[in-house]
């Protein structure tokens, strides 16, 4: 999957558990792109088995859609965290180079990380 993709499986996520459902409109103002760039995107993650529509038209993320949205939204917050507690820079820069980081990094730097944190909370 590319990282666009991701991108947007992370957001509709993010704002799913914000304000309980999300819809196209709402994933094009979460990451400052056009509508028809999240309908085509949309169609993309339909077709890979990501994200189904209901009949509201809200975004419904599949089981492994879920799976791969709280994957990466996991390495975001762990990335965000780890960045803030081994530099001392600000939340917001921490989380601006985790959105960066968390697309190339490896599973076994994650699970390093992971490892890492929890020793030095």
């Amino acid at each position: 999957m590319y990282e666009s993709g991701e991108d947007y499986l992370e957001a509709i996520l993010m704002i799913q558990e914000q304000n309980g459902s999300a819809r196209s409109i709402d994933v094009a103002r979460k990451l400052n792109v056009s509508k028809p760039s999240v309908s085509r995107a949309m169609g993309i993650l339909r077709e890979g088995g990501f994200v189904e529509f209901s009949e509201t038209g809200e975004l419904v993320l599949t089981q492994s859609g879920l799976e791969k949205a709280k994957m990466i939204y996991g390495r975001h917050v762990l990335l965000t965290k780890f960045l803030q507690k081994i530099t001392g820079v600000s939340f917001d820069q921490a989380e601006e180079n985790a959105c960066r980081i968390e697309h190339d990094v490896d599973e076994d730097i994650v699970h390093g990380i992971e490892c890492w944190m929890a020793v030095n909370p």
